[in-house]
Formats: structure tokens, C-alpha cells, sequence
């Protein structure tokens, strides 16, 4: 069997590529490091790249721009790929204002060409497509919540957001607006042209090898400011903003769930649940648990459009798919970030540098 992978030196992306792998695939990789040009030198993909080619010779890497569509049509139309996993895209909230051209023409058009090269190629073939649940815009935030002395809670006691919250009449941001015209052009080319394809509208996907940064990546970013002691900004809602967190792990294993028992244009709010939220400030506690006292000062002005309080209802992806479960609940996955990191500082220098 034979998968295609967009964004595979990235956080999923790479999971993906690591589990396909391990269970016989033969994987065909696009990533061309537009992360560094995102982000600068800390963001980069490359050492991962590396590190997929080094270690699994069924992994074959291309160094394609998911914006080029004929280059897309050409490796589609040779590779004929029988499972897509399109993770590719530019990821910041706040970033996108900037490159509103950048932003578009990777989330929105690049994933255009995909779907228009996998319906003349591998019309029949399952896609898994990494939405966000920033298409809900501010939404969230008109829920009525609850104010606790470490977090924002749901005063209607729900266990969290579904998939039948209004995406309309909301502020979005930038990147949020182009992930919903990539997230409905998914939706529409499964129904019109039959195609199986899932909408996995992710909150905060984590694991050790999330290269976070200020812009994106919260919980990476935060451990690595607890452990090199640089100083973390807090932005508004007295650090009582709440996130699920999940796994890349268990995204990936849910993705291979998708591809053995396909649906069709179905959308899933995808996160670690309830059991797996936590709290800025919380999260700084946790830390202080794990011998990391953090830094940081507080602005009260908050980022446009940034959720109060977001937690995924798993109902709809329990239902569809009852085998799948979370693995990692959320001191697993700070202590595996952790040991991730505290490796890599202890490293004068790394075996990827000399690569380089």
C-alpha cells in the first residue's frame, strides 16, 4: 500500500509517516520547509526530514511546494497514492495576518490542488484533511462560562464543543477564514465528486516533536521557556484560557482508523478531550510539579479572536470509529515533551547539525 503525506516533516505530517511505516506502507513525503520561512531557523522541518529518511528506507521525501499544481498533478498521477493525509498548511492564528497571500495560497489553494489531483488520480482512495477549530471563529466564546480560580469552564456543564456549532457571523482571523474555505471545499468534493474524505478540525495537537514557537505551538512553547528559563508572555483573560490537548500520536492512529472504515465529507472536532484540558495557569503548575518554575509576564490585552475556553466533544469520533481511544493523557505528554527537550539541550551538538 502506498500513502501520501503533505506536511510530512511536520508535527502530524511526521507522526503519520512514522506509523505508516512501522505497519508496511510505502509513504511519499511533501514538505519544502515553508515552516522556516513561517517561523525563522526554530521553526524549521528539516532535521525531521532527515531523520524519516534516515530512518525508514520505505519513505521516499519530495521537496514540493503543495502551491505548484502541476508539480501536484504529476507526482499524484505517477505515485497513485491508495491514502492521503494532507497536514501541509500555514498553522499560525496570529502569523496570517501578515501574509494574508502566503496564508491563502497554502491552506486554500494548495489544498484545492490536492483535491482536484486526488479526484482525476485516486478518486477512491480515503483523505484525511487537518482543519482547525478555528473555523468556529470566535464562537466559542459566546457560550456563557463560568469563571474558576485556575480556569474558564462551561456554566451548562457540557463535556465540550461539537460539530454542530455555526462556523457563520463570527471573527475568524485571517488563517481561520482560509482553513474554512479548505475545510468546505473538502466537504464539497466528497459529496459531489464521491470522494472519502474526513474534515478533522483539530484544537491543540501536541508531542515531542513539535517544533513550537511563540505563534504557534503553546504547549511546546511554554515547556521550552520553563526549561530554558526564557521569559513566557501571557496574553489577556488572566491566564485562565482553556485548551484540550492531544497526542500526534493517537491523531495519526485515528487517521488509520479513517482509512480502514472511510466516510464521506463528514467533519470531526478532534482534541484531547476533557480529561486531556488544562488551564495557561494550570499548565504552569503542572510544570512547577515536573522541578520547571516559569517565567512570565502578563498582557491583558488579548489576542483577536483567541478562545476563552475550548474543549472537543469526542462524541461524534467515538461513535464513528468505537476502537479508537486516547493513549495520552496529559502528564504522559508533558513528561515525554519534557525528556524530549532536556535531550536535545543536553546535546553540544546535534547529530542533525552535522548532518547539516
Amino acid at each position: 500500500m502506498k500513502a501520501l503525506v503533505t506536511g510530512s516533516g511536520g508535527l502530524i505530517g511526521s507522526e503519520c509517516v512514522r506509523l505508516l511505516c512501522r505497519e508496511g506502507w510505502q509513504v511519499i513525503g511533501i514538505d519544502n520547509d515553508m515552516r522556516r520561512q513561517f517561523f525563522g531557523d526554530h521553526g524549521t522541518t528539516l532535521p525531521v526530514v532527515k531523520d524519516l529518511v534516515h530512518s525508514f528506507p520505505s519513505y521516499c521525501h519530495s521537496n514540493l511546494d503543495i502551491r505548484d499544481r502541476q508539480s501536484i498533478r504529476d507526482i499524484f498521477k505517477s505515485e497513485c497514492p491508495d491514502f492521503i493525509i494532507h497536514t501541509a498548511a500555514q498553522p499560525s492564528h496570529d502569523r496570517a495576518a501578515s501574509i494574508p497571500y502566503d496564508d491563502f495560497d497554502v491552506n486554500a489553494v494548495g489544498t484545492m490542488n490536492l483535491l482536484v489531483a486526488a479526484r482525476d488520480f485516486s478518486r477512491e482512495s480515503p483523505f484525511c484533511f487537518t482543519s482547525t477549530n478555528k473555523v468556529y471563529g470566535d464562537r466559542p466564546n459566546y457560550l456563557e462560562l463560568i469563571e474558576l480560580d485556575k480556569r474558564y469552564d462551561y456554566s451548562d456543564g457540557r463535556a465540550g464543543i461539537d460539530e454542530t456549532m455555526s462556523i457563520d457571523n463570527c471573527l475568524h482571523s485571517v488563517f481561520g477564514a482560509s482553513k474554512v474555505a479548505a475545510d468546505v471545499m473538502c466537504q464539497e468534493f466528497s459529496r459531489y465528486f464521491e470522494m472519502p474524505i474526513g474534515v478533522f478540525r483539530g484544537g491543540c495537537l501536541t508531542g515531542p516533536q513539535h517544533a513550537g514557537v511563540e505563534l504557534h505551538g503553546y504547549l511546546s512553547y511554554i515547556i521550552d521557556c520553563a526549561i530554558t528559563g526564557r521569559e513566557y508572555t501571557l496574553y489577556g483573560y488572566k491566564g485562565k484560557q482553556v485548551r484540550d490537548q492531544i497526542h500526534s500520536y493517537d491523531v495519526a492512529q485515528l487517521f488509520l482508523a479513517f482509512f480502514r472504515k472511510p466516510c464521506f465529507g463528514e467533519v470531526f472536532n478532534l482534541g484531547g478531550g476533557r480529561s486531556n484540558s488544562i488551564s495557561i495557569l494550570e499548565t504552569i503548575d503542572l510544570l512547577a510539579e515536573f522541578g520547571f518554575c516559569l517565567r512570565y509576564k502578563y498582557k491583558d490585552q488579548n489576542r483577536m479572536g483567541d478562545h476563552i475556553c475550548y474543549i472537543s466533544d469526542l462524541t461524534k469520533i467515538q461513535t464513528f470509529f468505537p476502537s479508537w481511544r486516547l493513549t495520552y493523557d496529559l502528564p504522559s505528554i508533558i513528561s515525554e515533551m519534557i525528556d524530549c527537550r532536556l535531550r536535545q539541550k543536553a546535546q553540544v551538538v546535534s547529530p542533525f547539525s552535522q548532518a547539516l
